[in-house]
């Protein structure tokens, strides 16, 4: 195992293996402990470890308590590194997965919601592990990162997560029926679609034996574990999961949502809270204040079941011995609104909000690293992880924008981050197919849109000239646009968004692939389509 001296003058070790975990729709606003009345969230060293600190402030009572969702992730933040300026490059799971596993921004890699297959000359992070002699191993609960959209490169196995037994045809639909009704219907229909036999096992599980509120984060890191303690080689490995429990669906357990929910809030008013991010966007029904302080509270539920899952993650790793010689990744891939801005969900727009994510590294280099307080991307991921594990890959070197913040890399720190929202997805199309009129506000979003956020100023701009500017270091919440009162400033940021990328111009489609009916209704389920 080979060794090289950092900056401070100490060894460290290349580690072996790398775990990379995303935490799908979490943002940095929701996670660990609550210092400031702008409800920004700061991961600290000395909190971890523990459900609620003594000294945690209340700061807002639209988020329900001030306990600490994430106490796993406070104690790799307080024994490894915490970023907490780390940003996506786009609000939704198919791009930013695409970017950090590319490591290119979306313009680069092409894949949105106009394009949705990631395309096969682009050498992937998996591709890199695997060619270096890595097992590589992945498991998703989100429907969009498959082979079905190209993510299967590199992988030795990527499982399924929402599937009992894996098999192509997916029951997806029986899962989300209303009533018995809709469920025979739904069996009726797709029983016989593959193996019938694998699919009535698939509904039993997801019907009569699946835990209450898990959304597939158990059973991933149960197999995860049993694979960690039967492996009968020595082979260094890369393992990827993603937990999609943060996403709509809130439907956290109610031991979990009851820590959460405003006092005197009611766990079955709060699950009855009809929960339809494209709906409300389109002004089809509303959500009262009160109601979104319920959502928020079920989402940090949410936040808190799959932090206890990242802690049975780790629990594996040291129980294989695995854990001393292994890089820990753990991130959100984008964030979510629960009421801000007027939105539900996360797409249309570029507000921190959606961009601004957890990000905790913990191994090797990282290891006592602190909090660190400067600007890095996901993109950077893959430059930074192949540090780590002491790989060169000349080919995605090549074509990558990424840029390692590995405590001994001597690449330059960034002094900004990008953004970018390449077509709307859902597209207007599809929002007028499913609710006919749709209100001009939504009409607007029809846009593609780019962001560039410094330590100091935020700048979005769209390709039907709309654009906004904020004092982000005064201005958090991105609550007042100052485009009007610092015209040098919208210059200045607005020439280095056309330096990072090509002029803004039309978003159009160029091409798709043609999803599986039971991938459509997931997704639909989801709140994409």
């Amino acid at each position: 195992m080979s060794e090289s001296n950092g900056r401070d003058g100490e060894s460290h070790r290349i580690v072996r293996n790398v775990v990379f975990v995303v935490l799908d729709t979490a943002r940095a606003r929701s996670v660990g402990n609550r210092t400031d009345t702008g409800d920004r969230a700061v991961i600290e060293s000395g909190r971890a470890g523990t459900d609620r600190s003594s000294d945690d402030r209340i700061v807002s009572s639209t988020e329900g308590t001030d306990a600490n969702p994430t106490p796993t992730l406070s104690r790799l933040a307080a024994e490894g590194t915490a970023f907490t300026n780390a940003f996506a490059t786009a609000p939704w799971t198919l791009p930013s997965h695409a970017s950090f596993f590319t490591g290119t921004y979306p313009s680069e890699h092409g894949t949105h919601g106009g394009h949705t297959y990631l395309e096969d000359e682009l050498r992937t992070l998996p591709e890199a592990f695997a060619d270096a002699g890595r097992q590589t191993v992945g498991v998703s609960n989100n429907t969009w990162i498959t082979e079905e959209f190209g993510f299967e490169r590199g992988f030795d196995d990527l499982r399924k997560g929402w599937q009992y037994i894996q098999t192509d045809a997916d029951m997806g639909a029986v899962v989300r029926g209303e009533d018995l009704r809709e469920k025979i219907v739904a069996t009726r229909d797709r029983l016989f679609d593959g193996n019938p036999f694998v699919n009535a096992a698939n509904i039993l599980y997801s019907e009569l034996l699946q835990p209450p509120g898990d959304d597939g984060a158990a059973r991933s890191t149960d197999w995860v574990a049993d694979w960690l303690e039967n492996r009968t080689d020595d082979q260094p490995f890369f393992l990827f999961c993603n937990f999609i429990e943060p996403h709509v669906q809130y439907d956290p357990p109610k031991e979990y949502a009851e820590r959460f929910l405003p006092d005197g809030a009611s766990y079955d008013a709060a699950t009855a809270i009809r929960q339809d991010p494209r709906a409300y966007d389109c002004e089809d029904y509303d959500i009262s204040d009160h109601e979104f302080a319920l959502l928020r509270g079920l989402y940090r539920a949410e936040l808190a079941y799959v932090d206890h899952q990242v802690g049975r993650l780790r629990a594996a790793l040291e129980a294989a011995g695995e854990w001393d010689d292994t890089l820990f990744v753990v991130c959100g891939d984008h964030g979510e609104h629960i009421g801000e801005h007027g939105f539900f969900g996360h797409q249309y727009n570029l507000y921190d909000t959606l961009l601004h994510v957890p990000l905790v590294c913990h191994g090797g280099a990282f290891t006592r690293g602190g909090r660190r307080d400067d600007l890095v991307q996901l993109l950077d991921l893959p430059a930074t992880m192949l540090e780590a594990a002491g790989i060169d890959d000349p080919e995605l070197r090549q074509q990558w924008s990424s840029r390692s913040f590995h405590p001994d890399s001597d690449t330059e720190p960034r002094d900004a981050v990008f953004a970018e929202y390449a077509a709307p997805q859902p597209s207007i199309e599809r929002l007028e197919n499913r609710f006919g009129e749709i209100p001009d506000r939504v009409r607007a979003f029809d846009r593609r849109l780019r962001a560039i956020r410094t330590d100091e100023y935020k700048y979005v701009r769209s390709d039907d000239g709309f654009e906004r500017l904020h004092r982000v270091s005064t201005d958090p919440l991105e609550e007042t646009d100052i485009s009007d009162d610092d015209p040098q400033r919208v210059r200045t940021l607005r020439r280095r968004l056309e330096e990072q990328f090509d002029p803004l111009g039309e978003a159009g489609e160029t091409g798709d692939v043609a999803m599986r009916e039971g991938t459509k209704k997931r997704l639909a389920d989801l709140g994409y389509l």
